[in-house]
């Protein structure tokens, strides 16, 4: 298997967005179309959404599972650190 690949453009590329099968949320980094076939020689390409988590580690998962995140409605105590800031 030779390892091939392109990149995709997605309207959410470097925004906030949440893996609804895992429920991480992270910043999409890349969307890649991706031969991910075994070695029987029968080519299955996939799209693969690349998420960078709060700790800086990457993953992937299928582009249909990634929505946008949306903030959290802010609270007293956030609200408090903004003007303290």
């Amino acid at each position: 298997m030779s390892e091939q690949y392109e990149y995709v453009p997605h309207r959410l590329l470097h925004h906030r967005v949440r893996d609804i099968a895992s429920g991480i949320e992270g910043v999409l980094m890349a969307v890649i179309n991706e031969n991910v076939s075994d070695s029987t020689g029968y080519e299955h390409w996939m799209e693969l959404a690349y998420i960078r988590n709060a700790s800086g580690r990457e993953f992937t998962t299928a582009v249909a599972n990634v929505q946008p995140a949306y903030d959290q409605p802010r609270t007293a105590r956030s609200r408090q650190d903004e003007r303290s800031a």
